[in-house]
């Protein structure tokens, strides 16, 4: 799977990556990628995340990494079927904070769903059970450099867990957030098993990124 976020990302004209990774198989994804060759890269960096800390906490690791630049943040489990690169230039025009890519599902009980009212984001809620909006948040996220400064006051979550809502929902506070819709569809691999099967028949038929 994550070969197609890799690839999103260098079609949109990322060539600065790192892979965040954890656990006891986080040497395979160095034997898979390699320095990033395939991919038309100079090199790929890793970075390793201890225990199950979370997205927040995973992003966290890229903060020497980022520096003072903008950061695209892209989970391996989510693939998309059109290239993100307008989102992508777009971002570069915004001069802070940061940007969401919404798709309405079925089933929005399972998602991140964020509340909307014309083209601002209300507020965001986790897995709502009755949600006030179809409009997932999917696992592809824009930021300026300052989500370092918002990633060290958050406190875990009862999972114990920093959260990227909680990221998302400070830049709500702060005003100093934008969205757009995703055109195409979006695969969240990391749902299931059928999820899984369900996304290599969907690349197999229609391609992804393009």
């Amino acid at each position: 799977m994550i070969y197609y976020s890799i690839e999103m990302l260098v079609k949109a004209g990322i060539k600065d990556i790192m892979v965040v990774t954890g656990g006891n198989s986080a040497g395979d994804f160095l034997r898979l990628l390699g320095n990033g060759k395939e991919f038309g890269l100079k090199r790929i960096h890793y970075a390793y995340q201890e225990g199950e800390g979370g997205i927040a906490d995973a992003l966290k690791q890229a903060r020497d990494f980022t520096g003072d630049d903008k950061i695209v943040v892209a989970l391996g489990d989510n693939i998309v079927e059109k290239s993100i690169r307008k989102f992508v230039e777009n971002f570069e025009k915004q001069k802070s904070g940061a940007k969401l890519i919404l798709k309405k599902v079925k089933n929005p009980k399972e998602y991140g769903v964020a509340v909307v009212k014309g083209k601002k984001i209300i507020k965001i809620e986790e897995k709502p059970e009755k949600p006030k909006s179809k409009l997932a948040v999917i696992g592809i996220y824009f930021y300026s450099h300052d989500v370092f400064e918002i990633i060290d006051k958050l406190k875990p979550s009862k999972r114990g867990e920093l959260e990227i809502t909680d990221v998302n929902n400070e830049y709500i506070k702060r005003n100093d957030i934008t969205y757009e819709i995703l055109d195409g569809w979006w695969l969240d691999c990391g749902e299931s098993k059928d999820a899984l099967l369900k996304a290599n028949l969907y690349v197999k038929k229609y391609g992804a990124n393009k």
